[in-house]
């Protein structure tokens, strides 16, 4: 049984996610369990999804304009404690992050970081090569 669609085509957060995932090699988009995935490379490793939810006792909360990312391991403690950031349903447990997209304060570049990031932990080894070269 396929996963109903979770997301508007349409979203502004959506196209904004979208251009800064673009600039990486061998980015494409694919859709998984009803949202939008980005992935590296002929393997397709995910590196973003766009949006999300928490596991609450009383069900899912709903972050539908998220990026969840997995974060540079480096960096990793000091975003967990950043208020901004949650620990998705899911993939937390695995380490992934995720971050709101349509707040008042978001910082753009940063969220491109963050990509930057998760990206470079899945993509193969030509692909960071052509990342650095561009």
């Amino acid at each position: 049984m396929a996963h109903p669609i979770m997301f508007d085509e349409d979203d502004p957060y959506l196209a904004r996610l979208r251009s800064v995932v673009g600039r990486f090699p061998g980015c494409f988009e694919k859709v998984a369990h009803g949202r939008p995935t980005f992935r590296a490379g002929e393997k397709g490793k995910v590196f973003a999804y766009f949006g999300g939810s928490v596991k609450q006792p009383q069900g899912h909360e709903p972050h539908d304009a998220g990026l969840l990312f997995k974060p540079d391991p480096a960096e990793a403690d000091a975003l967990r404690d950043d208020a901004r950031f949650w620990s998705p349903a899911y993939l937390g447990p695995s380490g992934w992050l995720g971050v709101d997209l349509d707040g008042p304060d978001v910082d753009w570049d940063e969220v491109a970081e963050l990509v930057d990031a998760s990206y470079r932990q899945v993509a193969a080894r030509t692909l960071l090569v052509e990342l650095d070269g561009s």
